[in-house]
């Protein structure tokens, strides 16, 4: 009802965060959106297979936060917190018929309070790959292009 409230810190918790600030190279957000579901099946998956590649890049990684019922543009008030130049947020999207727990992960690259969408980038319908699901149901037919299980990138812009 008021997707606004979602954008915002809840009080008390820039005091949670101050701790933690110091600089970061990214800070992972981790909220339900729309869909539960989806970060509660996936966002671990994800996370234990990203984190320790850019570890082993030597990346420095804010602390995780978790946010309830949060939008894409919490990240960027937890990022500035924790001093983060980049800030991934892992989020439910939209259920739909065939994808119910489908997440995505929008990037913002130098996150401000006031980031547009057109500051970040997304990679959307992160689900298990369809060739799982065939091999697990045969009679399973494809219905969507080919391309689209490649990742979307939202709007390209030039700074």
């Amino acid at each position: 009802m008021r997707p606004d409230l979602g954008r915002r810190l809840a009080a008390g918790a820039e005091a949670l965060l101050a701790p933690h600030a110091s600089h970061y190279d990214v800070a992972f957000v981790v909220t339900d959106g729309l869909s539960a579901r989806a970060v509660q099946t996936h966002a671990q998956p994800t996370l234990a297979s990203v984190l320790p590649a850019l570890r082993a890049e030597g990346w420095r990684i804010a602390p995780i936060v978790v946010v309830r019922h949060g939008r894409v543009a919490i990240g960027d008030a937890i990022a500035a917190l924790l001093c983060a130049d980049c800030v991934a947020v892992l989020i439910g999207e939209r259920p739909g018929l065939t994808a119910p727990d489908s997440m995505g992960a929008y990037l913002t690259w130098q996150p401000q309070p006031h980031s547009t969408d057109a500051d970040r980038n997304c990679i959307s319908n992160i689900r298990p790959r369809r060739d799982r699901i065939r091999r697990r149901c045969p009679q399973a037919r494809p219905h969507a292009p080919r391309h689209a299980h490649t990742a979307h990138l939202g709007r390209a812009t030039q700074r």
